[in-house]
């Protein structure tokens, strides 16, 4: 069922919202690609690939080879669900597409939700 013409605006307010208000959220989003499939495809396999030997190793009753193949699949499976490293400066990408360097870290332990809203209130400072 296609959506309505107020719909439709409605949904690109919240979407032009979110991009002024988060850059960082939506460049999550949008940045997988070619790649993520890529890193996926390649984990998948070294996973495989080290139980695989792991079974082997266990079969033959030769423990080095098992403990090869349990490295192997366990490495495999970190870097799976692992965040991909970023490339490129150190800093917080602005709307703008300039790089704004981090905020330093407040010393202050008032717990999360003290910090949360600090970090809120700088947010909505920092924009025109």
């Amino acid at each position: 069922m296609p959506l309505s013409e107020y719909e439709q605006r409605v949904l690109e307010q919240m979407e032009r919202q979110l991009s002024s208000d988060d850059p960082r959220l939506v460049n999550t989003f949008q940045g997988r690609g070619r790649s993520s499939v890529r890193r996926w495809l390649l984990t998948g396999t070294g996973a495989l690939v080290g139980l695989t030997v792991l079974v082997v190793g266990a079969a033959t009753s030769q423990p080095v080879v098992g403990v090869l193949g349990f490295v192997t699949m366990f490495v495999s499976v970190v870097l799976a669900f692992s965040p991909p490293r970023r490339q490129g400066p150190v800093g917080v990408v602005g709307g703008d597409g300039g790089v704004k360097p981090r905020a330093p870290k407040a010393k202050t332990g008032g717990g999360l939700l003290r910090r949360l809203e600090e970090r809120w209130d700088r947010r909505r400072d920092e924009r025109p």
